[in-house]
């Protein structure tokens, strides 16, 4: 069983009523059957939520464990199952003592509320609408405080005894203060009350109901803070929630105001911001999904935009790395009616995909329709791809107008050239693609297209022959270098040699030694220089 999904157990009789079964007699006496049932359901489910517990894997160093040795092993040495398991201790066998109506022998079923909370987290991450469940989780912990405090002021009324003055509850002698219902509700009142700090409650007379009153406004002190912290934050995340979705249209309206801009275009400003916010609009996927790993960021892209890519003639049969590449390029965008996406003559520099809306092809005039471009088409492919002989060059051909409220995809010149630059063969495809669409609306020029062809086949031809020079170039340079390198070894090898050699030469001092031993005879001295003259450095001959 994965960590995700474990089963979150609270309880079929909740320990909230535990309190309304002690407080409230008539409660515990009139229903005891029915909470003996749900008492020991709850148990079994507790027992049950331990089994499970004892089955669900855990994360190690970002991998699932699942095996039941290590998750068991670890299960036991955690906080959490020693609250479970003093949970679950048969506390009820005491109702053998002290009767079967005394419900605070199984108060320790409260240690259990962590699970309870446990499950709130989860399911606030899992809701669609986050701060709607916040909203009912904090009115639920406000219901859950007046019920305990209630509870706490019929057992203090029942304490110092009813109708003893006007702070407590009324006898219940009295006609209607005597029914179960009518004693919770007056209790719950009153304590709103005084959670509530409404005030129109009756003066306490004794020090425990101004104990009593002195704690329940510190309570409520605390509780207004909680819930104006809670209810901030709400409104906070909400405002947060919008300014990420949604462009801050504030500012823009205080830049227009202060620039003087004429009454007619900051309309159709605000009216533009006014069509995001009403339907929805998002302008800035980007930045929503950057904290996404890639992959994943990638494959929410995909399973949002990926049919409207499919669409377009270009990139159909293309490899699906490449559609995903291009699918995180997409920038969307809106145009509001009667707004230009481009004019004649603008200069290129990127394609538009039509998600939603309507556009005319328009003559110069603006009124002249040629043609409707509905969800689904797109114009401008053209003009980012560089096809030979594209007779247009970069230029728009036509007057494209937004009829209504128009949703278009935009892909720039840059980030398809980025993403084509990784995949040449697709980038071939597409290129073709291109040529026979130009072809058949008579835009392409197939002389210049030949030229361009043959100028880049005479360019290639240069370079490999560029290519060839340069390889020999650096084979000659390689071979002169092993040749240096060869003589360099030479060199050092006599040099070596010769310095081994001269270190047997005589020193001068034993030459001048030896010249004095032989001064006695002349023939000795001859002699020896006959042989001095004939001896030599070793190696040197």
């Amino acid at each position: 069983m994965s960590q995700d999904s474990k089963v979150k157990t609270t309880a079929s009789s909740p320990p909230v009523l535990t309190k309304a079964r002690a407080c409230f007699p008539d409660l515990q006496h009139g229903y005891l059957v029915a909470w003996l049932v749900m008492d020991y359901t709850s148990d079994l489910f507790y027992l049950l939520d331990i089994v499970v517990h004892f089955h669900t894997g855990f994360l190690e160093q970002g991998i699932l464990v699942v095996d039941k040795g290590r998750i068991s092993s670890r299960y036991v040495r955690t906080w959490s199952f020693f609250l479970d398991l003093v949970s679950l201790l048969p506390t009820d066998v005491a109702y053998v003592s002290l009767g079967p109506h005394t419900p605070t022998l199984r108060l320790n079923r409260f240690l259990r509320a962590p699970r309870l909370f446990e499950a709130f987290d989860r399911m606030e991450t899992r809701t669609a609408y986050p701060n709607a469940f916040r909203i009912a989780k904090l009115m639920l912990y406000i219901f859950v405080v007046i019920h305990w405090n209630s509870c706490l002021y019929f057992a203090l009324s029942r304490y110092l005894g009813f109708g003893r003055d006007i702070w407590v509850y009324p006898d219940p002698a009295q006609p209607g203060f005597e029914r179960l219902r009518r004693q919770y509700l007056y209790s719950f009142y009153f304590s709103t009350l005084i959670l509530t700090t409404v005030g129109d409650t009756p003066l306490p007379a004794r020090e425990e109901e101004y104990l009593f009153m002195v704690g329940d406004f510190l309570l409520a002190v605390m509780g207004f803070a909680t819930i104006m912290g809670s209810m901030s934050s709400v409104i906070y995340n909400m405002n947060t929630a919008d300014a990420a979705f949604y462009p801050d249209h504030a500012l823009v309206k205080k830049y227009m105001k202060l620039n003087h801009v004429n009454r007619r275009l900051e309309r159709r400003v605000i009216d533009w911001y006014q069509h995001l916010q009403i339907n929805k609009k998002m302008t800035n996927e980007v930045a929503i999904l950057q904290h996404l790993p890639e992959r994943l960021r990638a494959e929410v892209a995909m399973s949002v935009h990926l049919p409207t890519l499919r669409r377009v003639q270009i990139f159909q049969n293309c490899e699906a790395s490449l559609l995903e590449e291009l699918v995180l390029k997409l920038q969307p965008q809106t145009y509001s009616p009667g707004e230009y996406v481009c004019r004649k003559g603008d200069i290129g520099r990127e394609m538009y995909i039509i998600r939603e809306g309507q556009l005319a092809v328009v003559a110069d005039d603006g009124v002249t329709q040629y043609a409707v471009l509905g969800a689904g088409l797109y114009f401008g492919e053209i003009s980012i791809i560089n096809i030979k002989g594209n007779m247009s060059g970069n230029r728009r051909t036509a007057n494209i107008k937004s009829l209504g409220y128009s949703d278009l995809f935009c892909l720039s010149k840059e980030d398809l050239g980025e993403v084509l630059s990784e995949y040449p063969q697709a980038q071939a495809i597409m290129e073709e693609k291109g040529r026979e669409i130009l072809l058949k609306m008579n835009k392409l020029d197939v002389n210049a297209e030949a030229a361009e062809i043959a100028l880049q086949e005479a360019t290639e031809a240069r370079l490999r022959g560029l290519d060839q020079q340069l390889d020999d170039l650096q084979t000659k340079f390689a071979r002169l270098l092993a040749e240096l390198e060869s003589s360099a070894l030479k060199i050092a090898y006599r040099i070596e040699r010769l310095e081994w050699q001269t270190r047997e030469w005589p020193m001068p001092e034993e030459l001048a030694e030896a010249d004095d031993e032989g001064e006695p005879g002349e023939g000795t001295s001859k002699d020896g220089e006959g042989r001095a003259g004939q001896e030599g450095p070793p190696g040197l001959e």
